[in-house]
C-alpha cells in the first residue's frame, strides 16, 4: 500500500466485537486505535468513529460526531470486515426466495448427498438459506446430450458462451413468473436468488428474470450466471443463495459507513478485502466474495510478518475473534480453494483456505436440558459479554476472564456506558453464580425424579 503524501491513510479491521484502526500519518508516524464495533450510545459506526478521532486528535480540528467527516485529508482506506461472516454464522441475513427451473425445487435441499463421516448414523441435511421456492417453466438442454437432431418440440437452437449448441425445449413464461414474484414480494421477501440449470453457458433466461424482478421492486437480485457461472448446479445454487442472503447486509453496512463522510467518500480510494485475499472497490463488494473478508486480512498480515523465506517453515494462523475463530496455514504461498464450506454452506468461489467455526470470544454460554452449550449465538459488541459492563450475557470471554487467562490490565479502558472502564471480573462472577444456581436446581429436580422412578 503506497503512502499518500500529505494525507492520512487508514487500514481497518472491522470485526464482530472489536474494530482495529491503523493510521499512517502525513509525517510518517503510525497510530493504532481499538474500538467496540457497536456502541450505539456513543457512535453509529466504529470505523468512521476511529477515523474521526484520529483526524481530530492529530489535526486539532474539532470533528463533531453528528456531522460528516471531512475527507480532504484522507488518502486511502482499506478495510476487511466480518459483516458477512457473522451474518452467515448467526443466520441473520436477508429473507430470500429461490427461483429455479421447474422440477428442481428440492435440488439444494437434497444437495450432493456427500457424507463427510461415512459411518455416522445421524446424517445432517445441509441447511438452506432461502424461505420460499419459485419454480419457472423454462428448460434449456445441451444438444449433444439430448440427441444429434433437434427434438420435434424444441423451440430453437442457441449457442452457448463457449460455442456449444443448446436446445430451448421450453421458453420462459414471464407472465407466470411476474405473478409468482409479486406473491413473494407481498410476503415481505425482497431478495431473490435465480438458479436456472444451464445458465452458466446461456444466461438469457436468467437475465430476463433478473430485469423483471428489479422492475417489480426486489432490492437484491443475484443471478447464478453472474455470481459464479460454473457447470455444477448444486454448488452454484448454494453460492447464489449465499450472495442473495448476504449482499443486502453488505450494502446496508456500506450505506451506513459512507454516510458518515462528506460526499459519501466519492473522492477517496476505498477498497475492501475479499475472501481470496485481494482487494475490490466498494461497488463490487458482494456477499459471496465477502464471507472470509476479515479472516483473509489476517492471513495476509501474518504471512507478510511471520513467514521467514530462508527457514521455509510453515506458519499456522489462529485468529480468535468475538464471533468466530479462524485457522489457516501459510508456507510461502497463499493456499486457495475454489469450493469450501463455511457455517454449513458450500460456496463455489475463490477463497483462502481458512477453517471457520462459530466459537469466538463473544459466543454465548448456555445450560440447556442438562447440557453445556456454546454458541452459535454471539453477544457481539453491544451489549457484549457480561464483563463489558453493559448487561450482556455470559460468553467464552467471561470464562477466560474467570479462569485468569485474560488480564483486565492488558485491555483498553473502553467498556461501560461511558467507554472509560476496564473489564469487570465482578460482573462475570455474578453471572456464573446465577448459572451455578440454575444448574444445581436442574440437578436437584432430576435426582428427585430419579428417586421417584426407583420407588415405583
Amino acid at each position: 500500500m503506497a503512502e499518500t503524501k500529505g494525507k492520512f491513510d487508514f487500514a481497518i479491521d472491522r470485526g464482530g466485537t472489536f474494530t482495529d484502526v491503523f493510521a499512517r500519518l502525513p509525517d510518517g508516524r503510525e497510530r493504532v486505535l481499538k474500538l467496540l464495533s457497536r456502541d450505539p450510545q456513543n457512535y453509529k459506526d466504529a470505523p468512521t468513529e476511529g477515523i474521526r478521532r484520529i483526524l481530530e486528535e492529530e489535526t486539532g480540528q474539532i470533528c463533531p460526531r453528528d456531522q460528516p467527516v471531512d475527507t480532504s485529508l484522507i488518502g486511502w482506506i482499506r478495510m476487511g470486515t466480518t459483516v458477512a461472516t457473522n451474518a452467515l454464522l448467526e443466520r441473520e441475513g436477508e429473507r430470500t426466495a429461490l427461483l429455479v427451473t421447474r422440477g428442481f425445487r428440492d435440488l439444494l435441499h437434497i444437495g450432493t448427498q456427500a457424507r463427510p463421516k461415512l459411518f455416522d448414523l445421524e446424517v445432517a441435511v445441509p441447511e438452506v438459506l432461502y424461505e420460499e421456492v419459485i419454480e419457472v417453466d423454462e428448460r434449456v438442454v445441451l444438444k449433444q446430450v439430448s440427441c444429434q437432431l433437434p427434438r420435434k418440440d424444441a423451440k430453437r437452437i442457441v449457442t452457448g458462451s463457449t460455442g456449444e449448441s443448446l436446445e430451448v425445449w421450453r421458453e420462459l413464461n414471464l407472465d407466470q413468473v411476474e405473478r409468482d414474484l409479486k406473491g413473494v414480494l407481498s410476503r415481505g421477501i425482497t431478495s431473490l436468488a435465480v438458479l436456472l440449470l444451464h445458465s452458466y453457458t446461456w444466461s438469457d433466461h436468467e437475465k430476463a428474470v433478473g430485469a423483471l424482478a428489479r422492475r417489480l421492486g426486489f432490492t437484491q437480485v443475484s443471478l447464478s450466471s453472474e455470481v459464479m457461472p460454473m457447470v455444477r448446479a448444486v454448488p452454484r445454487g448454494y453460492t447464489v443463495c449465499a450472495d442473495a442472503y448476504l449482499t443486502p447486509k453488505i450494502h446496508q453496512y456500506l450505506k451506513g459507513f459512507t454516510s458518515g463522510f462528506k460526499d459519501g467518500l466519492k473522492d477517496v480510494d476505498v477498497l475492501f478485502m475479499q475472501s481470496d485475499g485481494g482487494l475490490t472497490p466498494m461497488n463490487q463488494f458482494c456477499g459471496s466474495r465477502a464471507v472470509l473478508s476479515g479472516p483473509a486480512g489476517g492471513v495476509v498480515g501474518y504471512a507478510i510478518t511471520s513467514y521467514k523465506q530462508m527457514e521455509k517453515k510453515p506458519v499456522i494462523g489462529f485468529d480468535m475473534g468475538g464471533t468466530s475463530t479462524d485457522v489457516s496455514r501459510y508456507a510461502g504461498q497463499y493456499e486457495h480453494v475454489f469450493e469450501a464450506t463455511t457455517a454449513g454452506v458450500t460456496l463455489q468461489a475463490p477463497q483462502l483456505d481458512i477453517n471457520t467455526v462459530a466459537a469466538g470470544g463473544g459466543s454465548r454460554l448456555f445450560f440447556r436440558s442438562g447440557m453445556f452449550v456454546v454458541g452459535p449465538e454471539s453477544a457481539g459488541a453491544h451489549p457484549g459479554p457480561a464483563c463489558y459492563r453493559k448487561g450482556g450475557p455470559l460468553t467464552v470471554t467471561d470464562a477466560n476472564l474467570a479462569l485468569g487467562r485474560l488480564l483486565p490490565s492488558f485491555f483498553p479502558r473502553i467498556f461501560g456506558p461511558g467507554e472509560n472502564e476496564p473489564l469487570s471480573l465482578e460482573e462475570t462472577m455474578k453471572h456464573f453464580h446465577q448459572l451455578a444456581q440454575e444448574i444445581n436446581l436442574f440437578l436437584s429436580s432430576t435426582q428427585s425424579q430419579a428417586l421417584m422412578f426407583t420407588a415405583l
